[in-house]
């Protein structure tokens, strides 16, 4: 993906997942990788397993934009459960992507291109559990590094700076087989 022009990324996760830290990591790694970042967290009256949203954007250039992301060009789903609370699709560019967190390619149509990941066979693998939380967020931003063409490198690194220790190897571990495993169907 070519960042001549700012693109912008919606998350959707429920509280807990780390849809925020997905988008802090995400911005973290562009910023390593020499483009200019931006992450959006957007908080309201959320609680665990409520639904929660948070923006990033990625560019060659400054960003001077300051608000929540409308019409993104990806759109990141860390439970695919939440398309049936919450249209996840709204406002997606046509061409743009989808990327679920799913096992199995997700039934969506429309003019876009829809790409998937096991982040929770992923993260289990890896001991990615937090009271019983699974936390999906890192091996769905080594898939979306994928997707938009960012170094998986620059992720690991990021991912390692704000974690740090075993948990980090193990965070960054993840993210890496997201970035070989995520599938696309066009």
């Amino acid at each position: 993906m070519v960042y001549d022009e700012i693109t912008e990324i919606r998350f959707h996760g429920r509280g807990g997942q780390g849809a925020v830290t997905a988008a802090n990591i995400l911005v973290g790694a562009a910023l390593k990788a020499g483009f200019y970042g931006q992450a959006i967290p957007f908080f309201g009256a959320e609680r665990r397993g409520a639904p929660v949203v948070a923006y990033a954007r990625i560019s060659k250039l400054p960003i001077r934009t300051r608000s929540a992301v409308r019409t993104p060009s990806v759109v990141v789903v860390l439970d695919r459960r939440l398309s049936e609370l919450v249209d996840v699709l709204e406002g997606l560019k046509v061409g743009g992507t989808v990327l679920v967190n799913s096992p199995e390619a997700p039934d969506m149509r429309g003019a876009f291109r829809v790409c998937y990941v096991d982040a929770v066979k992923i993260a289990l693998r890896h001991n990615l559990v937090l009271s019983g939380w699974v936390l999906v967020n890192t091996p769905i931003t080594g898939a979306l590094a994928k997707i938009i063409e960012l170094p998986i490198e620059a992720v690991e690194e990021t991912i390692k700076e704000l974690i740090g220790g075993g948990l980090g190897e193990l965070n960054a571990a993840a993210a890496r087989e997201s970035f070989e495993g995520v599938r696309c169907v066009e």
